[in-house]
């Protein structure tokens, strides 16, 4: 039963990390601000900052 356990979190973080949920808590636990509207909006632009100075390749 234990390595059901483990696969399913290893399932659910993997998904949190595509779908941005851990950048997210990650972002609000850096800058010390709890979740709201404007804290997430802020975090898009953040993310928006750092996704142009990386342009992909191709």
């Amino acid at each position: 039963m234990r390595p059901l356990v483990n696969a399913l979190c290893i399932l659910l973080a993997t998904l949190r990390e595509i779908f941005d949920e851990a950048a997210y808590d990650r972002f609000l636990h850096r800058t010390q601000v709890t979740s709201s509207p404007v804290a997430y909006a802020a975090f898009l632009r953040e993310r928006e900052e750092g996704q142009s100075r990386h342009p992909r390749c191709c």
